[in-house]
C-alpha cells in the first residue's frame, strides 16, 4: 500500500552550526495510516506522534538502505505500537509505516482536556533499533517517562545517544475524527553550543504554543523553525518528502506463510478453505486459495 500524498521535513542550522533541526508536516500519512487500521482519535494521536517522529530520525540517518524501527510496549490498553521509516534513499523521500496493537481504545480527555495518550501506553519501554548494514542493529531502550512519546524521545536522546534534544510532536483531530493537522520538530545541540546559545532555546521552547497550535495557524515547517529560532540565524539546508508507504505484496506474505511451518499449513489445508491474510502495517488483505496453499505446502 502506497500513500497517495506525500508530506514535508525541512532539515536546518541555527546558532551558526551549534544547533541542528528537524520539522515536518505529516497530516497526509497519520490520516492514511488513520483510514488503514481504523484507529480511534487517541490511537490516532499516539500512532500519529510515532510516525512523526519516525519520519524526522528518518531523514537523520545517512545510508540508503538504513532503516528505523520505534517501538512502543506499555501496560494500557492501546498496548504498543511500531513504526519503520527509511532514511530518504538518496531519492528525497523518506518511507514511514506503523500499527497500533489495539486500534479501538476509547479513553476520556486526559486532565488538560486533551487526548490521553499516556492513558492509553501506560508504563511501558521505547525501543529504538537502527539497522544500518552492519553485523548488529543498533538498539537503544528507554523506560517511558511520560507516554506522551515527546518527553520519551527526548529521555531517549539524552540517555541511549547522549545528545541534548527537544522533541515537539503533535496530532489534531477534526470533530469528524478525521485528521486536521499533524506534524513535530527534532531539535538537538551540538557539543560545542554554548550554555547562552541553549539557555535561550530552553526559554523559547518553554513559552511556545503546542506543535498543532501552530500548524493549524497555518505554520509550515519552515515557519516553525523560523518561530523558535527568531533571533538564532536559522537556515534550512535541505527538504525531503515523507509518505506512509508500505512494501508489502503477495509475494512477501506467501515468505511469511511459510515461516508458520508445515503442520500449520497442513492444517490450513484440512480445513479445506481460502485464507486471507493481513499486513499489520497497513491492513492489506492477501487471498490464498486452498491450492495455492497446497503449492506452498509442496515448496517446503
Amino acid at each position: 500500500m502506497e500513500g497517495e500524498y506525500k508530506d514535508r521535513i525541512v532539515r536546518a542550522t541555527a546558532a551558526e552550526g551549534q544547533i541542528r533541526a528537524f520539522a515536518a508536516t505529516t497530516k497526509n500519512m497519520v490520516e492514511i495510516a488513520r483510514k488503514a487500521h481504523g484507529t480511534s482519535p487517541v490511537v490516532t494521536a499516539a500512532l500519529g506522534r510515532l510516525m512523526t517522529a519516525g519520519s524526522i530520525m528518518g531523514a537523520m540517518m545517512k545510508g540508503r538502505d538504513d532503516l528505523l524501527t520505534l517501538q512502543i510496549r506499555g501496560s494500557g490498553p492501546l498496548r504498543g505500537i511500531t513504526v519503520t521509516a527509511t532514511s530518504d534513499k538518496g531519492i528525497g523521500c523518506v518511507d514511514v509505516k506503523g500499527y497500533p496493537l489495539v486500534a479501538d481504545v476509547m479513553l476520556p480527555p486526559n486532565d488538560k482536556h486533551k487526548l490521553d495518550v499516556s492513558g492509553a501506553l501506560g508504563e511501558g519501554v521505547l525501543s529504538v533499533i537502527k539497522d544500518m548494514g552492519l553485523k548488529d542493529p543498533y538498539t537503544g531502550q528507554v523506560t517511558l517517562q511520560t507516554g506522551e512519546i515527546a518527553e520519551d524521545l527526548t529521555y531517549y536522546f539524552a540517555t541511549s545517544e547522549q545528545v541534548p534534544s527537544a522533541v515537539g510532536l503533535g496530532v489534531l483531530m477534526q470533530k469528524d475524527n478525521t485528521v486536521k493537522q499533524a506534524g513535530g520538530f527534532i531539535i538537538q545541540m551540538m557539543p560545542f553550543a554554548d550554555e547562552e546559545i541553549i539557555s535561550k532555546l530552553e526559554t523559547v521552547l518553554g513559552k511556545m504554543p503546542s506543535v498543532t497550535t501552530l500548524l493549524d495557524e497555518g505554520y509550515s515547517p519552515e515557519r516553525l523553525l523560523e518561530y523558535i529560532f527568531s533571533d538564532m540565524n536559522v537556515e534550512v539546508t535541505d527538504t525531503v518528502d515523507t509518505r506512509f508507504f508500505c512494501n508489502c505484496n503477495k509475494e512477501r506474505v506467501e515468505k511469511a506463510l511459510i515461516s508458520i511451518g508445515k503442520k500449520e499449513l497442513g492444517d490450513i489445508i484440512k480445513d479445506g478453505k481460502d485464507i486471507e491474510v493481513k499486513c499489520h502495517f497497513c491492513n492489506e488483505a492477501y487471498n490464498f486459495s486452498i491450492g495455492e496453499i497446497k503449492d506452498i505446502y509442496r515448496k517446503l
